[in-house]
């Protein structure tokens, strides 16, 4: 440390700058820390079950619904109101009444001061459904097919409902089954036995009467396991319709909902710590194992998880070869002079174009171009329905290639840079050529910082929304990218994507109340899916840094 003389005395210069950098360290770690807190406990909330309240309302009070002034529901928050009033205090509660159905909204906002009187029910019950969100309000009876009624104070009440959801569930999953999977299966064979035809047409008829006849007989029994299907998954269908649960509403209503419309059903005001916490469980996993519903705002996430994972695979694969290769000639074979200082700059201001510039070319050239002359050579039969020619997981993972590429060739660089000339000149001496040099010495001692440029491409890619919305994400895919139709893996299908996924519920959700929790949410577990494959990266980087080290790391 550098030091000047003041009457007499040393004292360090810059030693104040040291506090203004530590404490500028401080601020960054408590608003990274801070912002990560946030999104934890909002994104956990959501599974954690609150009591359900009755509140009665005041007799003049402007918040009363469909003619009386009692309300049931989930109080989710409390803010300061919005629009203040003459009347009453300044705080509002955002209550959760659920039964869209019924009342056209999940949310509203009631009056602190408006509130009479709340009590807990411990018999008031959520269920949540397919359709519409969750159901809230007092169990009357359980309607059976055959005219039984079980009503709400019989001792089999509870468990008889739970079995009949059970049993719905398990015959939903078996219509999905017929639907997605058998049903899929005799679609895909059916559109083969088009194209095949579209192929004969170009051919001259007498050579192919047999093959014409053959695929007659073949779409002619497969027309007929679609209609066995059909008529099975409509059969099992009416069956789910067939149980109803009537519910009193806490406006004063009756209503019978179907129980094979059920999801889950529970008593949060009679659960004890235990219930909550195989609750949160059950609600978590759901979360992650399950489809969207009800335009996103319901359901799990799992396609937007695997089609983030899959995608981020596929570009990391695409991007660390051509990164790696681009660095290695620029670093290795190269003349350094004024074309290779043109490249470089041109790679780090490539680091800095805007993302949806990407898309835009990747729309352009992936899509348009290389996408179009693939049918045109290969597909032409499916023509003019595209094939290749549209968006698609491919597409998009090689967009963002494209787009991360300068990173993992800076971070190449800087590693190859950093390998002891020693160590070329040593291997050179004994024989080996330069890029046995280079493949075998240099590559495997400076694959740590190569790794490290590679988890900077992932963290980049994974989080990018702009371009895939051009290139191949939709709101909602059908089918994985993945499944059991040949040949499995299906580059070609559009996708869904968590970061895409936060944007549609942010800002194209039909109900923004209802939206918000799921923001949260799946926001907290595309941070875990980018930390969980920095994490891979990182420990594979660490065992390489190890089994290379030498004195230049």
């Amino acid at each position: 440390m550098v030091h000047h003389t003041i009457n007499g005395k040393a004292k360090p210069i810059g030693e104040k700058w040291v506090w203004v950098t530590s404490m500028g360290l401080a601020v960054g770690l408590l608003m990274v820390i801070t912002l990560l807190g946030l999104i934890v406990r909002n994104g956990l909330a959501v599974f954690w079950p609150k009591p359900v309240s009755r509140i009665e309302l005041t007799e003049d009070s402007r918040f009363a619904m469909r003619g009386t002034n009692v309300l049931g529901g989930m109080i989710a928050g409390s803010r300061t109101k919005i629009v203040q009033s003459a009347e009453g205090g300044d705080r509002e509660w955002h209550l959760m009444v659920g039964n869209k159905d019924v009342y056209g909204a999940t949310f509203r906002y009631i009056d602190h001061a408006a509130a009479k009187n709340i009590s807990f029910p411990p018999r008031a019950i959520m269920v949540e459904r397919m359709e519409y969100g969750f159901a809230i309000g007092l169990p009357a009876a359980i309607h059976m097919a055959d005219g039984t009624v079980i009503a709400a104070n019989d001792s089999t009440f509870d468990r008889d409902l739970k079995a009949l959801i059970n049993e719905a569930t398990t015959r939903r999953k078996e219509i999905h089954r017929i639907e997605r999977k058998d049903i899929g299966v005799i679609n895909h064979e059916l559109q083969q036995l088009r194209i095949k035809e579209r192929r004969l047409s170009s051919m001259p008829d007498g050579e192919t009467d047999a093959a014409r006849a053959a695929i007659g007989a073949r779409r002619a029994e497969l027309q007929k396991q679609y209609e066995t299907l059909v008529t099975r998954a409509a059969a099992m269908r009416a069956e789910q319709n067939a149980h109803r649960l009537e519910l009193e509403l806490f406006t004063g209503e009756s209503r019978q909902l179907p129980i094979g419309a059920m999801v889950h059903a529970h008593y949060p005001n009679a659960m004890g710590f235990g219930d909550k916490l195989a609750h949160f469980g059950r609600g978590l996993w759901a979360f992650v194992s399950q489809e969207p519903r009800e335009a996103n705002m319901e359901g799990g996430i799992f396609p937007a998880i695997f089609g983030t994972f899959v995608m981020t695979l596929l570009m990391s694969i695409a991007v660390t070869p051509f990164g790696v290769l681009a660095a290695i000639y620029l670093r290795e074979y190269a003349t350094q002079g004024l074309f290779v200082r043109m490249v470089r700059i041109s790679v780090n201001n490539l680091a800095g174009v805007p993302s949806i510039v990407f898309g835009v070319f990747g729309l352009g050239f992936f899509v348009y171009f290389v996408g179009g002359s693939i049918d045109n050579l290969f597909f032409s039969e499916t023509l003019p329905t595209p094939t290749f020619g549209t968006g698609g997981i491919l597409w998009a993972s090689l967009t963002l290639a494209l787009m991360t590429v300068p990173v993992v060739i800076v971070a190449t660089e800087e590693s190859l840079a950093a390998v002891p000339r020693g160590v070329r000149e040593g291997s050179l001496a004994l024989g080996a050529s330069k890029w046995q040099t280079i493949a075998r010495c240099v590559l495997p001692a400076s694959a740590p910082g190569i790794l490290t440029g590679l988890v900077l491409a992932m963290a980049r890619g994974a989080g990018e929304v702009a371009p895939l919305m051009l290139v191949g994400v939709v709101k909602l895919a059908p089918s994985l990218p993945i499944d059991h139709i040949y040949p499995f893996i299906h580059l070609d299908q559009k996708f869904m994507h968590l970061g895409f996924h936060i944007f549609d519920l942010g800002f194209q959700s039909p109900d923004s109340d209802a939206a918000q929790p799921m923001v949260f949410a799946t926001t907290l577990f595309l941070i875990l899916l980018v930390v969980l494959l920095n994490l891979g990266a990182i420990i594979v980087r660490e065992r390489l840094r190890r089994k290379y080290a030498t004195g230049a790391f």
